[in-house]
């Protein structure tokens, strides 16, 4: 029998895949690296206009220590935040930055050993004052798309979270909405197939797909744009 993944603590070593996916293992493994190489700034630029059209605050930084800098600035010390799991997070120093610290209120660091039930796990962090991640395509329309097994971190992202900030790399920048998806689906997902077979000796899918179309909310959202390739 299948579990969910913790979204606090890590992947179980008894999570697996739907039977369908399994079959298809061998196309999930097969990267479009195409959607690695950074935007160039003409792209990123508009982008970025029409995030800010559709109501969320932008910066652009060149680095993912700048992105780094900016965030832990953004983030007050007195107020819950959740960090997603993301590459972009860990690489950036982000994650550690947030989680430990002990600068701030970490959902993650205060949410002691997980109980055996990974709707427990998801519930804490679905609410949080502040949820930090990044997402796996940014559209020159100012749309933002996130895949993901679970859904643990779509939640807050969509509306749980009082704000929402969201680091991303230049490569992620594409034209359109249906690039994006393609996106998620030949390289994003395998990336993160890659990933999970070398840490748990685990499979990876695609459950649910978020679109961010716009910001309902003055001052919730908020997306560092970083102009160099960070994350997957």
């Amino acid at each position: 029998m299948c579990r969910l993944p913790d979204p606090l603590h890590g992947y179980p070593e008894s999570i697996c895949l739907p039977d369908k996916t399994d079959r298809k293992e061998g196309i999930i493994v097969t990267l479009d690296e195409s959607f690695a190489v950074p935007a160039d700034s003409a792209r990123l630029e508009r982008a970025a206009q029409a995030l800010r059209s559709n109501g969320y605050h932008v910066h652009v930084v060149d680095t993912g220590e700048e992105a780094r800098k900016l965030v832990t600035d953004l983030v007050p010390r007195d107020q819950s935040v959740f960090t997603a799991t993301s590459e972009t997070l860990r690489l950036s120093g982000i994650a550690a930055d947030l989680d430990e610290s002990g600068d701030f209120r970490s959902v993650r660091a205060n949410a002691g050993e997980p109980s055996g039930d990974a709707y427990d796990q998801i519930r804490l962090g679905a609410t949080p004052d502040v949820v930090v991640g990044s997402v796996h395509a940014v559209t020159e329309e100012g749309q933002l798309v996130v895949g993901s097994a679970s859904g643990s971190q779509l939640a807050p992202y969509a509306s749980g979270a009082r704000r929402a900030i969201w680091v991303v790399g230049a490569q992620k920048v594409v034209p359109d909405l249906e690039t994006g998806l393609r996106r998620i689906r030949t390289y994003s997902l395998p990336k993160e197939h890659q990933r999970l077979r070398r840490r748990y000796g685990q499979s990876s899918f695609l459950g649910r797909i978020l679109i961010l179309e716009r910001e309902a909310f003055p001052d919730r959202g908020t997306v560092i744009l970083v102009r160099e390739a960070i994350g997957f």
